[in-house]
Parts: C-alpha cells; sequence; structure tokens
C-alpha cells in the first residue's frame, strides 16, 4: 500500500510502521487566498531584489482560515482560551518583568544601568509573550480586555524599540555583554532564533492591531539579515532554527520577496559545509536537509526546521523537499513519538535517539517539542490535503499540549514524563523559560487550525473541516462569503452539528475529517442521509449550499486500549486507554498510591462517565484492576490463575494529572498482573543525601529487574547533578531485622553521553542505635556493571542500613536496585 492510499489509519498511526514511503506528486487542492486578521491591508515592502521571483504557491496546497476569522465557542476550548488569555499570560508578563527579561531591553537602551541578566535568549520569551498577547486580542470580543492589552503591548513595543541599534541589530545580550561579537557563535547563541520569535509577535500584532509599530522594528532588523546572510554574503545558519518560518511569515505580511528568499537560503544552506563547520546532528547540521531520511538531534529544532522547510515547499514549489519531509514524518510518527504526541525522549539531548527508545519516567516529551510537532502537521495538512497529519496534531493538541499548564493557568510543564512516582510538579516558571509562552501563543492561534480552504485543478473549492470544536467561522469560498457554525460537546462526545450560510447559494465540498481513531461514523444532510465519498480521510459532500443547510456528523467514542509497537520494550506488556483523541492515566489521586501494582486485562469492561464537578469537567474512565499482591504468595509456588484481588479504578485525562494533591501516575498499564510492580515493603522506607525532582529513593526497592546498567526505560535512583561528592541512600526498617548481605546494581549512562558513572568506591553501614557502623568482614564492595554487586557480612540485627558512596571525580552516579539477603 502507499504512502497516499493509506487515508484511514486505525487508532490514529500505531498499526502503519511498515507502510513505505513515495513522493506524492498529485495533490488535491490549490491554494487560496492569504486572509488578514483586520481590515487594513498588509503592508507591502518594496521588493529590491533583480533576481527572478521564488514565489509560486505549489498546486494542490490549502489555506488555513486564520484565527482571527474564528470565534471559538465550544465548553472545552473556549474556557481554556478565556484562562490563557487572562491567567497564562498575566503569568508570563509577571515573570518577564521579574526576572529581569524586560529589563534587559531597557539596559540595552541606556535607560537603566547593569549587566544583562538570563539565558542568552530570555528575549526569545518576550516575543512570545507578546505574540501570545496579540493573538489574545485577535480573538477576544471584550473591548476593554483588547485595550488592556494593546496599552501594554506598546509600552513594550517602545521599550524595544529603544534598544534597537540604528543598522537595525537587535539582541539584549550581545548589545549588552559583547557589543563586537555579532553572529560570532550562530551554532550556540540564540541569535536569529530570537529574532525569529520577535518577526512572530510582530505579524500577530499588526494582524491584531493594523499598527505597524513593532512591524518596522521587525523588518528593520530582516533588512539587516538580508544584507548580512545568503549566497556572496556569510554562508551560515543558526543552530536553533525558528528564523526560516519567521521569514516567511514577515513575507506573507509585507509583501516583501527578499525574507521568503533568506529564508529558503536558510533550509538550503543547512547541512552544507561552505566554508564552516557544520553543527551537526543535534542541530540538524550534519547533512544537508533533502539527504535527510531519519529525525535526530533536538527535538524542538527539528520541528522548527521542518516546519520553515515545509512552509518553502508550499510557497516556492520546491517538491524536492517533499520526500525528505515524508521520510522524516514517517521516521517520527512511526517510531519516535509518544501515545500522548510526546516527542524527544532524551533529556541529554532534549531530543531523538534511537528508533522506538520510548521510556516512560524518564520521557523528556518537552511541551516545546509537542508544540512544535502541532505546528508542523498542520503545515503538512495545509501542503498534502491529507488528514493523517491532523490525527497526529489532534494528538498533541489535546494531551501533550495542554498538559503543559495547570488546569489554573499558572504553573508549567517543561518536561512531560507518562509516569511518575508523585514528584515531577508543575512550577511557576523555569530558568529556560520557553515552554509557559510557546503554551501562551499556540493555545491563542487554536482557531486558525480548525478549517481551511482551496480548490483543485478544475476550480472545485471546498472548505475542510479538521478540527471538531465549536465555533463560528466567516470564510470566503468561491468568492462568497460564507458563515459556518458548528457545534460540539467534542472532546467528551462525538455529536457535531454545522450550520453553513452563505450569502447566496454555492457550491463547493465540505471534507469532514474522519479521526483515525473512529469507527462507524454518520452523516446526515438537513435531515437526509448524505452522499459521500472519501478521500485521504476526509467525507467528501459536494452539493449546493444554501443558507440554513445542516449537516450533523456523528462519530462513536469508544474507549480503546492502545498497544504499542514491540519494538517499544518499555511498553511491553502494557496497555494505554484512549477516549476520542484523549489518552489516559492513572492517578493517585483517585486510585490510591500502588498504581503501578494494578493491572487491567484486556477482557475487562470500561465504562465512560462525564463528571462535570472534577478537573473542569472531564469524561473519566471506570472499571477493576488486578492487585499484584506478593503476600498472597508466601508459603506458595503455585496456586489457580483465577484468584486475584480486584480493586475499582478510575482513570482521568492525562493532560489534567497533577491538578489535585501530589501523587504517582501511569499512562501505559500493564495488562496483567504478572507484568505490574510488586507492591513496596511497607516495612521499608528509603531516603537519600540528595534526590532530583526527576528520581525518587523508592526505585531501589521497586522490583524492577534491570538488563544493563544503562537501565533505559527503567525507574532509577541518582545523584546527579552532584558530581565527585561522597553521598548515600539509606533503608529505615519500622521493626530491626536481620541482614547478612546485600545486591547493588549501579547506574551508568556515561558511555551514552549522561551524567552518571560507576562510583569511585563505597561502603555498608548499619544503624547501631547511637552511630552509624560498617558492617564486619564484609566479601566484596564491587563496582562492576550490568550485574548485581553482592557483598556479605556478619549479620546484624538493625533498623537501618546505608550505602555509602564516594562519586568518581567531575561525574554522578545511581542505583538501579538494591536487594537485601536475610
Amino acid at each position: 500500500m502507499s504512502f497516499a492510499a493509506l487515508h484511514r489509519p486505525r487508532l490514529g498511526l500505531w498499526h502503519s510502521a511498515a507502510i513505505p514511503i513515495v513522493v506524492v506528486t498529485a495533490i488535491a487542492f490549490a491554494a487560496g487566498t492569504l486572509a488578514q486578521a483586520q481590515d487594513t491591508p498588509p503592508v507591502r515592502s518594496t521588493n529590491t531584489s533583480d533576481e527572478r521571483s521564488i514565489a509560486k504557491q505549489m498546486t494542490g496546497t490549502l489555506s488555513a482560515v486564520p484565527a482571527c476569522d474564528v470565534r471559538i465557542t465550544d465548553e472545552f476550548w473556549a474556557p481554556k482560551q478565556r484562562i490563557n488569555a487572562e491567567s497564562t499570560l498575566n503569568a508570563n508578563i509577571k515573570q518577564c518583568s521579574d526576572t529581569g527579561r524586560i529589563d534587559n531591553f531597557n539596559r540595552a537602551s541606556g535607560k537603566l544601568q547593569g549587566k544583562y541578566e538570563g539565558y542568552f535568549f530570555n528575549d526569545s520569551d518576550v516575543y512570545k509573550m507578546m505574540e501570545g498577547a496579540a493573538l489574545a486580542m485577535m480573538t477576544s470580543d471584550d473591548a476593554a480586555f483588547r485595550a488592556r492589552v494593546d496599552a501594554k503591548l506598546d509600552e513594550l513595543i517602545a521599550t524595544i524599540a529603544a534598544a534597537q541599534q540604528p543598522d537595525g541589530y537587535l539582541n539584549a545580550y550581545y548589545t549588552l555583554q559583547e557589543p563586537t561579537k555579532r553572529w560570532s557563535n550562530l551554532k550556540d547563541m540564540h541569535e536569529l532564533y530570537c529574532a525569529g520569535h520577535l518577526f512572530e509577535a510582530a505579524v500577530a500584532h499588526h494582524q491584531a492591531t493594523g499598527k505597524t509599530t513593532l512591524l518596522d522594528i521587525a523588518t528593520k532588523y530582516a533588512d539587516l539579515l538580508d544584507k548580512t546572510f545568503g549566497e556572496g554574503k556569510t554562508r551560515n545558519v543558526c543552530g536553533h532554527p525558528e528564523i526560516e518560518l519567521a521569514l516567511v511569515k514577515l513575507w506573507k505580511e509585507t509583501g516583501n520577496e527578499r525574507y521568503l528568499r533568506l529564508s529558503k537560503f536558510f533550509i538550503d544552506e543547512r547541512g552544507v559545509a561552505n566554508g564552516r563547520e557544520l553543527f551537526g546532528e543535534y542541530a540538524q547540521d550534519h547533512k544537508p536537509l533533502r539527504e535527510q531520511t531519519a529525525v535526530v538531534g533536538h527535538a524542538v529544532r527539528a520541528m522548527y526546521l521542518y516546519s520553515g522547510a515545509t512552509d518553502i515547499a508550499m510557497a516556492t514549489s520546491d517538491r524536492t523537499l517533499v520526500g525528505p519531509l515524508q521520510s522524516l514524518w514517517a521516521d517520527l510518527v512511526f517510531k519516535n513519538m509518544y501515545v500522548t504526541g510526546g516527542i524527544g525522549s532524551s533529556g541529554g539531548n532534549e531530543g531523538f535517539t534511537i528508533p522506538y527508545d520510548l521510556p516512560n519516567d524518564q520521557a523528556y516529551a518537552e511541551t516545546c517539542a509537542t508544540i512544535g510537532l502541532v505546528l508542523w502537521n498542520h503545515r503538512m495538512n495545509l501542503l498534502f490535503a491529507d488528514a493523517r497529519f491532523v490525527d497526529v496534531m489532534e494528538r498533541g493538541l489535546y494531551n501533550g499540549v495542554i498538559s503543559g499548564v495547570s488546569l489554573k493557568g499558572d504553573a508549567f510543564f517543561y518536561v512531560n514524563p507518562l509516569a511518575s512516582r508523585g514528584k515531577h510538579h508543575r512550577q511557576p516558571w523555569f530558568g529556560c523559560a520557553c515552554c509557559p509562552p510557546n503554551v501562551l501563543r499556540l493555545v491563542g492561534q487554536l482557531g486558525g487550525m480548525i478549517y481551511a480552504t482551496g480548490s483543485d485543478s478544475a476550480n472545485n473549492a471546498a472548505l475542510l473541516v479538521n478540527l471538531y470544536v465549536g465555533s463560528t467561522a466567516s470564510v470566503k469560498i468561491a468568492d462568497i462569503p460564507v458563515k459556518v457554525t458548528q457545534e460540539t460537546r467534542y472532546p467528551w462526545e462525538g455529536d457535531v452539528e454545522f450550520r453553513v450560510d452563505p450569502e447566496k447559494p454555492v457550491t463547493f465540498e465540505l471534507r469532514l475529517r474522519l479521526p483515525g481513531w473512529s469507527r462507524g461514523e454518520s452523516i446526515n444532510v438537513n435531515g437526509q442521509p448524505a452522499q459521500y465519498r472519501v478521500q485521504r480521510g476526509y467525507a467528501v459532500i459536494k452539493r449546493e449550499w444554501k443558507a440554513g443547510d445542516k449537516v450533523m456528523f456523528q462519530m462513536p467514542l469508544q474507549v480503546e486500549r492502545i498497544q504499542a509497537n514491540p519494538e517499544v520494550k518499555m511498553d511491553r506488556g502494557r496497555l494505554a486507554l484512549q477516549r476520542g483523541p484523549i489518552v489516559y492515566c492513572l492517578e493517585g489521586a483517585d486510585n490510591g498510591p500502588n498504581i503501578r501494582s494494578m493491572a487491567v486485562t484486556r477482557a475487562s469492561p470500561i465504562e465512560a462517565e462525564f463528571q462535570k464537578d472534577l478537573l473542569g469537567g472531564v469524561t473519566v474512565l471506570k472499571g477493576t484492576a488486578e492487585v499484584r499482591d506478593d503476600s498472597a504468595w508466601i508459603g506458595e509456588l503455585y496456586r489457580s490463575a483465577d484468584s486475584a484481588l480486584a480493586v475499582p479504578f478510575t482513570a482521568i485525562p492525562y493532560y489534567a494529572w497533577d491538578n489535585r494533591e501530589p501523587g504517582p501516575m501511569i499512562v501505559w498499564i500493564p495488562e496483567h498482573r504478572g507484568f505490574a510492580e510488586r507492591m513496596p515493603d511497607p516495612e521499608i522506607t528509603a531516603t537519600a543525601s540528595f534526590c532530583p525532582g526527576h528520581a525518587t529513593p523508592m526505585a531501589l526497592y521497586d522490583g524492577e529487574e534491570p538488563e544493563n546498567s544503562l537501565g533505559r526505560g527503567q525507574t532509577h535512583f541518582v545523584w546527579w547533578p552532584h558530581n565527585g561528592t561522597k553521598e548515600w541512600v539509606q533503608y529505615d526498617f519500622k521493626t530491626p531485622r536481620k541482614v547478612s548481605g546485600i545486591e547493588v546494581f549501579w547506574f551508568s549512562d556515561k558511555d551514552h553521553g549522561g551524567g552518571c558513572a560507576l562510583p569511585a568506591s563505597w561502603k555498608l553501614l548499619w544503624n547501631a542505635g547511637t552511630e552509624w557502623r560498617e558492617v564486619t568482614s564484609p566479601s566484596a564492595y564491587g563496582i562492576e556493571k550490568d550485574k548485581y554487586n553482592r557483598t556479605t557480612f556478619m549479620p546484624v540485627r538493625t533498623t537501618g542500613l546505608r550505602i555509602e558512596v564516594q562519586l568518581q571525580d567531575g561525574i554522578s552516579g545511581g542505583i538501579l536496585e538494591w536487594r537485601l539477603m536475610e
């Protein structure tokens, strides 16, 4: 089966890994007209280039109906947008002010004295906050709110304008700290990345207000970049992509093709060693993009780069990018994406490792990376008019993106694990704070992802419905204004009703996305069964539409048990629960502290129940789970397979976890109690000299048997980032017990780029009542990888044991498992 023929992958994506990827050479739609967000026309700059125009929209692509022409009205997203525009925006403004990010511009302009504060890329957080503010204005009908935000943006724009240099350069860090070293370290210092976020903010501000104050700053800086970079000029790229997609937005807003040409230069130049050293896989700069077939490196950088390349393919009809983009997408989605839409499994490089490496407790899955996934898949849908890309976009939106912000909108996840032992919590802000303003701007632009328009080579017009979000939209189809109203309680219910109101009768295709998880849909038009064909994952209804026409689209929502590809060893013997686009999890707040000891079998009935007063109103899943109870096996080696301790369970949407009291969480649930963790020994309490937020001493005795010292995908304890120090872990017993030996399985990821190695030395102490004493006659203090290191000693009866270690110089260490011998 070809890539183009697979129009409805079941369960979203999970059964498609063997599908070959071919270049799609015929696409169903042609582009529509770029819509503007206000009545004023776009600013048009003079294109001073003498070169032939490269702007040629690729035949078959779509145009998104912009967020300014859509109002979200439903019970799910409308409250989230209100919270985003109020709580999340206020939190971002306050933090950008309190942490010196805004005052960095005042220092750069000379208004304040002092040095630059924070990371060298902190300018970008201010720009993203401003873009989010502009989008909130754009989608709000509250005049007072718009006026307040408008005034705040005017104040910020004046601050930024004062920091801009006479030639257009704008970067607070370099202006303050290293004014003579512009462009000297593009690999690491994010100059063009910051510029890109300025350009995106400027476009959003112009669309929201019609003002050119920020746009003038952006175009002045972009003109400097155009004079500096390109063929016959400086040939280099930014280590963190972003400038590429931003320049395309700036071109669309201004009409200045030099910006489009510069974006294409940066895409073409990546991975090409024109008199420079390549930045490597981490920055997707190891080979030309057209030769790349597998996702590598930093996940956010990859998504922004691919988004920019997709923009260039559409805007310039560059079909040489199409095949590589398809291959990269397939490698990402079929081998490197979490069921939540999270991507980038490793914290070491904030990105990708090897195919199918998708650990749960150690999942990095940065919020910004899933936002990038959404942005890229939205563009891929516009390029290919194929619903598969919206399936991925939707998976990210409803799970891995909105998990990144609390229900109150004022606390954030940077990292989104798929399992937690109760120590991972949202924070008000971060030193590296890319995620909070990124959530702000994405939720603000959601309306621009719901609908798209286009027409085919025979000039058959079409309106595509990509997301089922209660909303009203104003669009032009075949030059006829059409109002579309969508009413639904999605994602909790699968019924969607549309009202189509053209100013006068008009013939076009209404294309309703058939989600990959959906089965048994029904479509009625004006109360009668609709005649439709299925094309690339859409139900296509072609007719003459008149004012008042109604379409009822029904998608039965069923609880699905999702299994991972067997190559994902971390999820073998486990299932995830999904209903519609929502992925579920078990949380301690509903199920108690021992959720890892629970198993939900394939045959166990599961019911869905909407609870309006829980977590802002959610549908929960309820059923019965089996529990692994090792105490029941005392004195037995075999017993009846039917005997199991059963308890009720409640699963909540993954995005809503960690909004109540702290506790554990898991997404991938054992399907048999034999795969579940044994219950923690209630007689043991584990503590440590130091434990980072993502680790827990409970990992020392969770019963997970290590395959090797890397322990990929396994819960482990580490002292990182403490390096070269003396540290300890300790077991305390509720009642004294006799111990004659222990076994320790050391953790080490040094050979894989991590920060932990085997310790330099260690010893074992026991609690002698008033002091800690080393055990007598220890047989050995082994420090070997990939095995249990056993030591036996003269038996002691004690209330506690302590392993004391000396870490190697310059590196940390950790333990996978610590077993007792009695």
